[in-house]
Parts: structure tokens; C-alpha cells; sequence
């Protein structure tokens, strides 16, 4: 039997229980026995002093106590003395006359060895003085007196008062009563109580361990070996059932128990299912993740044929699939678009919605149109039937390489920065137009920006400005811009690098809440 068991437990308690039933029994009897032997021998000694105290003369003790001569009389109260010890189981019956410091005897039953003649004075025990002066003033003790004595061992003793014929107390008459045997009777009483005590209670548990273990253990039991086949049987078709007939708490559990068995079969059923359907989900963002990216421009160098500038470009998703986005295409021969976009939201729709503005906005830039008209055209036909009132951020630019003039528009998008060789990177203060998709026939203006060898572009998505770390404080253009600014670099590359380790570093362990996207271009120009 395992003690950590409920049926061990339970059979510990009962034990327990019963041991500490046992001792209170046994203490309580042990007690009651001992107090009713003493209050009999006490009362057998009491009945006997008082007899002698009432027939013996007291006019004459004191006579008997200053004389020590013997008369009839005396002797006749020896005989009386001798005889009823004789035919009592008194240890001493006595007859003495306290002093001040010690006591007289005046009679002692059975004058021989150990007996003390008329006129002997002996010392008070430890208690006998205050103990004699009591009963001189009437007022016996209601118990014995218990001493110890080296050859008899442990005695009591009583004393009661004998009168005179004025009524005052003169002499006491003692007894003494050997009570070792009270010990042994005690002893194999005791035995014979806890025997029976024992029995009966072993009678008992066992009675109660047998209701216990019907009504309670088997129950559990029953219902624990249910509960692990439930658990082995959860993902297979076949059914566990049991039946608790307690009709008690217990069967109301066991009832509970195949309730949640059944309902939680169904959970795990329907949990495979989702589980399955996210994980075919997964896999189908994973592809769609796939084709967003292949939808970017992601091979670099870009251009390889092309010398006159460097560009390059990074977007990191907050899920799977983001609503950022960034393109770079020539028009012609001497014109390069660049473009970069926020979508409204996340995920999927976000993603969706990206795809379309890219290609409406690749293929209107292509058809010759201004980056003005570009964002007029599309912005219209965004806004046709887009229910799910979504829009876009957009900023594009159309660089002249041969001129370094790049003619630009703001759709609602991040303020860009610009490099000139000589500086620091700065943020080009443009006005922002109207976001795409949020209103027809918005109009948008343009504006020129002049690119001369060295200088760089920089523009970003409000992931990187709105990067939040663990206090939700906001990462900053400022931040952006003394992180562009660190070094002398002319590797767009690494540029982008830099300020993604350094947004990193700003936010830690906070998860990226906004997809983060930059590009940067490099111009060289003509040489």
C-alpha cells in the first residue's frame, strides 16, 4: 500500500485517531480508578480512626502522657487497638499527643518490633506538624497523607481528633494504610482496560475502514483508473464509461467527470481541426509572404549596367505578410521612379490592397504620366468600390539621371532625407498631399529636388519613426537621423543596416508593431 494513497491517508487517520482515543480512555479510567481506591481506603481509615477517637476516654490521655504509668484502662485499650489490627489490613493504629516540636505516643497497636511504647517521642515527617495542628482544630484532612516509608514503602496516613469531656481536642488517633498494592491493582486493572479498550476500538476502525472503503476509496479509485483511461482514449473513437452508484457527492462527480470527458473529446476534436485549418493557413501566408516578396524588387545590385547611382531597399513584415511597400523601375532609358507606401492595417487585406497600388501605380508611371498625375489617377480609382475604407501612403519620385533633377509628390507619406555631399543627412520638409483612396479628385502637387554627385536619398515608412521600446517611447526621426548621420558612408546598404541595428537596439525585447521599410539611393551621376 502506497502511504500517499487516499486509502492510506485514511487508514493513518483512523489510527491516529484511535491512539489518541486510547490514551484519553486509558488516562481517564486510570485517573477515575486511582481516585476511587483512595477516596475508599481513605474513608476505611477515616471510619476507623473515628471509632477509636470515639471510644476512647480523653479525661484520661493527658494523665497516660505525663505519668507513662499503665493501668487497666490502658491496657484495655491496647487490647482494643491490637485486636481490631488484627482483623483489618491497618499497617499502624496509633494514638499520639502533639507538642510543639515532636508528638508522644500514647498507644500503638501491636506491641512488637517496630511499635512505639507509651511515651515516645519522635520528630514530625514534612508535612506532619501542619497536618496534626489541622486536625487538633477539628478539621481533619479529607484525603490521606501520603509518605514514604523504607521498609513498608509508601504509606497513608489519617488522623482524627479525640475529645475530652469540656469538648477540646486532646490526642489523635492515626492510621496507616500500606497502599503499595494500590500500584498493583492499578497495574493489571489498567491491562485488562486497555486490552478491552484496544479490542473495541480495533472493532471499530476496522468497521469504519470497511464503510470508508466502500463508500469513499473504491469510489475514487473507480473514478481515478475512469479519469487515466479517459486520457489514453481521448484522440481514439472508442467511448469510456463508468458507473458510481454512491448516491452522493462522489456519483455527482463521477458524473461531472464523463461530462467533461465528453466535452473535452470535443474540444480536442475541434482543436485538431483548427489547428490543421491554421497550419494550412500558414502555409498559404508563407506562400503569400513568398509572393509579396518576389513582388519587390529584391535583387541587388539593381542595376548593375547602370553607373551613375546605387540604390537599395529592405522591408521586415510585423506578421507574416505587411501592407509596406517599396518599388524602383525605369520609366525610360533617362528616367527612374522610386516609390514607397504604407498601406492602412496589416495582414492580409493590407497585403492585398499593397499588390494592387503597386501595380496601378508601376503601370501608370510607365504610361508617361507625371508623378502628379500618377497619384491623382490611381487615388480615383482606389477609391472605387473600396468598402473597406482602406488607403495608402505613397511618396514617389521620378529622377532625370542625366540632369539629377527628380520631380517628386506626397501622398500623406513620411517627410524623406537627403544627404548633400557635404552635409549631414536632413529631412526634406515637403507638403503632403492627401493619402490615396481617402477622397476622389484630390489634387497633389509636385516638387523638384536637385540630386548633384555624392548626395544621398533616404526615405522610410512610419514604422521606423514609430518604433516604440518597452515604456512605449517613440523612436524618432531625430533618433533616425543621428543614427544616418554616424559615420561618412556612401554604401546604401549599409546605411539601411545601421539604422535597422540601431532601431533594434532602441526597441529590445518589444515586439514590432508596424511593418519597417527603407530605401536609399546613392547618386553618382554622369562621368
Amino acid at each position: 500500500m502506497r502511504f500517499h494513497s487516499f486509502r492510506g491517508k485514511i487508514l493513518c487517520v483512523l489510527l491516529f485517531f484511535s491512539a489518541i482515543n486510547i490514551i484519553t480512555i486509558c488516562t481517564a479510567v486510570g485517573i477515575y480508578y486511582v481516585g476511587t481506591e483512595m477516596r475508599q481506603h481513605t474513608d476505611f481509615a477515616y471510619s476507623y480512626a473515628r471509632m477509636a477517637a470515639e471510644y476512647i476516654d480523653g479525661d484520661k490521655i493527658l494523665t497516660y502522657a505525663k505519668s507513662n504509668e499503665k493501668d487497666n484502662y490502658y491496657e484495655q485499650i491496647m487490647d482494643f487497638l491490637n485486636c481490631t489490627q488484627a482483623q483489618t489490613n491497618l499497617l499502624y493504629y496509633y494514638v499520639i499527643v502533639p507538642c510543639a516540636n515532636d508528638f508522644v505516643y500514647i498507644w500503638d497497636a501491636d506491641n512488637g518490633e517496630g511499635t512505639c511504647a507509651l511515651g515516645h517521642h519522635e520528630v514530625y515527617s514534612a508535612t506532619g506538624k501542619s497536618t496534626a495542628i489541622r486536625a487538633m482544630e477539628g478539621n481533619p484532612n479529607e484525603e490521606m497523607i501520603i509518605t514514604e516509608d523504607k521498609v513498608s514503602g509508601y504509606i497513608g496516613s489519617v488522623y482524627y481528633p479525640i475529645y475530652n469531656s469540656q469538648g477540646e481536642s486532646v490526642a489523635l488517633v492515626g492510621v496507616d494504610l500500606s497502599i503499595p498494592y494500590i500500584k498493583t491493582d492499578l497495574a493489571h486493572f489498567m491491562v485488562v482496560i486497555i486490552t478491552g479498550v484496544v479490542m473495541v476500538i480495533l472493532i471499530f476502525i476496522s468497521i469504519l475502514y470497511l464503510i470508508f472503503r466502500k463508500e469513499f476509496i473504491k469510489p475514487i479509485h473507480d473514478l481515478n483508473e475512469a479519469a487515466k483511461n479517459m486520457v489514453s482514449n481521448l484522440e481514439q473513437e472508442n467511448e469510456v464509461d463508468f458507473h458510481i452508484t454512491t448516491g452522493d457527492e462522489i456519483q455527482e462527480l463521477a458524473a461531472s467527470f464523463r461530462q467533461m470527458y465528453r466535452e473535452v473529446k470535443d474540444y480536442i476534436q475541434k482543436l485538431s481541426n483548427v489547428t490543421a485549418e491554421r497550419e494550412r493557413i500558414g502555409a498559404e501566408l508563407d506562400v503569400a509572404k513568398k509572393i509579396q516578396a518576389d513582388m519587390l524588387p529584391c535583387v541587388f545590385p539593381a542595376f548593375p549596367d547602370r553607373d551613375e547611382f546605387d540604390i537599395y531597399a529592405t522591408m521586415a513584415p510585423a506578421k507574416e505578410v505587411g501592407g509596406d511597400f517599396y518599388d524602383f523601375f525605369f520609366v525610360d532609358e533617362d528616367h527612374l521612379a522610386i516609390v514607397i507606401a504604407d498601406v492602412s492595417g496589416k495582414g492580409v487585406p493590407a497585403a492585398l490592397f499593397m499588390m494592387i497600388s503597386k501595380m496601378m501605380i508601376k503601370s501608370a508611371a510607365q504610361s508617361g504620366l507625371s508623378p502628379k498625375e500618377v497619384l491623382e489617377n490611381i487615388n480615383n480609382k482606389l477609391c472605387e468600390n473600396n468598402e473597406q475604407e482602406m488607403f495608402v501612403t505613397v511618396w514617389l519620385g521620378i529622377l532625370q539621371i542625366s540632369m539629377g533633377k527628380m520631380v517628386c509628390v506626397n501622398g500623406g507619406h513620411e517627410f524623406p532625407a537627403i544627404k548633400r555631399r557635404e552635409n549631414d543627412f536632413a529631412l526634406i520638409k515637403d507638403k503632403h498631399g492627401f493619402v490615396l483612396a481617402g477622397m476622389e479628385n484630390t489634387r497633389y502637387e509636385e516638387y523638384e529636388v536637385i540630386l548633384e554627385p555624392g548626395d544621398m536619398l533616404f526615405v522610410y515608412t512610419d514604422g521606423v519613426a514609430e518604433a516604440t521600446d518597452a515604456l512605449n517611447h517613440l523612436y524618432g526621426t531625430d533618433r533616425m537621423l543621428a543614427a544616418l548621420n554616424q559615420e561618412e558612408r556612401t554604401d546604401c546598404r549599409k546605411l539601411l543596416e545601421i539604422v535597422h541595428r540601431d532601431v533594434d537596439s532602441f526597441v529590445g525585447e518589444t515586439p514590432q508593431f508596424d511593418d519597417i521599410t527603407m530605401l536609399a539611393l546613392y547618386f553618382k551621376g554622369k562621368n
